[in-house]
């Protein structure tokens, strides 16, 4: 997640995609279907704050054990790891956040609108109410979210809620590295949620106040290959999101100029996906030297070095970092995954249907099951009792009801495959599969549903 104050603006020299769906088509979906809510609807809402509904916590879980599969499942050399949201406030003051994690922000003196200032594009009158010269000066605003420990709430009992997780990791470097007996190069992977108290925040769930981060905290020897590890970790993510179906044309590894980068960082990646709105950060792949442990050790006083036992020598090793946040990919996989297509029925007729082409692993249902007839037990039963069957190894749902409007909400939530059971069911023992992409239907065994899918799924 980008650090205040080193956001670049959105306007690059690129290719420019084409736009393929407004925030409001996706923000009704999501709604409509059940992705996400607006956190304490019923109250008015809270800005900055979203819940996920059935489907959206499921999409949401499968795109988490996506990363964490391929980050921390797949290697050996990666470990896993979750710190706790409130930690020493001292921590804060060792990585700077208490100093220097701060925006800029401007009040409106008139409709009283508050603004963040490097997001303004003219700062001599109100974005909002168009007042001129009614803007305030800049002053600096903390994002972290402060609460207190105990019954008093006073000086010394004030907190943090962390605004990243990766300060967990380094301050536990030598506990992990101890007990997993690992050396570098290893990594430390976690995902958790975090926290910041974002001035403006908005473009639905792309920038809130509370949110979930995948790290990995990679360390590496002072050897002279760390360029090689970065270039490995960049390689790798492009190839995640590749594995994972996201259109190329809407997704750029943007590197940061010198004076892009924080001072001590060697390296960095930009990852950004093309939304409505434009360009806008995914994760972040930055060679951050040994700033991190270096930082802690000072504050601390303790000693966070790996010790050589092949050499008896203490080292401080290099830090490759990779941070996604995961409410920002769960609304790219919603976005790049979002179409409108129109058709031609047998009868000539034209129609439209709202698609949502989810690779099948990150689906939050892979196979839906009908029965034909609401009204008949037979045709029921047995549908009910193929869902039962493929539910063990897929994530499955079972509706009933005219086939044409179920088709129609299983392809607006992304579901990969149909399984409907009409009366020759009851007769051969078989069922129509249809696949949502090309809409293609085929007659099959029921008994063969099993292979097939996970063959497929």
């Amino acid at each position: 997640m980008p650090e205040p104050g080193l956001e670049k603006p959105v306007s690059m020299e690129t290719a420019t995609p084409e736009q393929h769906v407004t925030m409001d088509e996706i923000t009704a979906l999501a709604k409509r279907r059940g992705f996400i809510f607006q956190s304490s609807e019923i109250y008015g809402g809270i800005n900055g704050f979203y819940d996920y509904g059935p489907l959206g916590a499921v999409l949401k879980r499968n795109v988490k054990n996506a990363w964490w599969h391929d980050t921390v499942e797949l290697r050996d050399d990666v470990v896993a790891f979750d710190s706790s949201i409130i930690m020493h406030p001292l921590t804060w003051k060792a990585s700077g956040h208490i100093d220097a994690f701060h925006d800029r922000m401007v009040d409106c003196k008139t409709c009283k609108h508050r603004f963040r200032y490097d997001h303004l594009t003219d700062t001599s009158q109100c974005p909002d109410c168009g007042t001129k010269d009614s803007l305030t000066e800049p002053r600096n605003f903390n994002l972290m979210m402060r609460t207190s420990i105990g019954p008093a709430e006073d000086t010394a009992s004030v907190a943090y809620l962390r605004p990243e997780t990766a300060q967990g990791i380094f301050v536990n470097f030598k506990n992990v590295y101890q007990s997993a007996r690992k050396r570098p190069p290893f990594g430390i992977a976690q995902i958790g949620k975090s926290f910041r108290n974002e001035i403006t925040p908005g473009n639905f769930t792309f920038r809130i106040r509370e949110f979930e981060q995948a790290e990995l905290e990679y360390f590496v020897p002072d050897d002279g290959r760390d360029m090689d590890a970065f270039a490995e970790w960049v390689d790798r993510r492009k190839d995640w999101y590749a594995s994972y179906g996201v259109r190329p044309e809407r997704l750029r590894f943007y590197e940061l100029t010198a004076q892009e980068r924080p001072h001590y960082a060697k390296a960095g990646i930009d990852v950004e996906y093309y939304f409505p709105w434009g360009w806008g950060e995914l994760e972040s792949i930055a060679h951050r030297g040994t700033y991190d442990l270096d930082a802690h050790m000072r504050l601390s006083g303790k000693d966070l070095r790996f010790f050589d036992e092949a050499s008896k020598a203490h080292y401080t090793p290099l830090l490759i970092e990779s941070s996604a946040g995961m409410d920002r990919t769960t609304l790219t996989f919603l976005i790049d995954a979002y179409e409108r297509e129109k058709s031609v029925d047998p009868n000539g007729k034209e129609t439209e249907r709202t698609v949502l082409r989810f690779h099948p692993a990150i689906a939050p249902v892979q196979v839906a099951v009908f029965s034909l007839a609401r009204n008949k037990p037979d045709l029921v039963e047995k549908a009910r009792g193929i869902e039962a069957a493929l539910r063990v190894r897929h994530r499955t749902q079972y509706d009933e009801g005219n086939i044409g409007q179920l088709y129609r909400r299983q392809d607006e939530i992304g579901t990969p495959y149909c399984v409907t059971v009409d009366y020759e069911s009851l007769d051969d023992n078989t069922v129509t599969v249809r696949e949502r992409d090309s809409m293609r239907q085929e007659r099959i065994s029921a008994d063969a549903l099993a292979r097939m899918f996970g063959e497929r799924l």
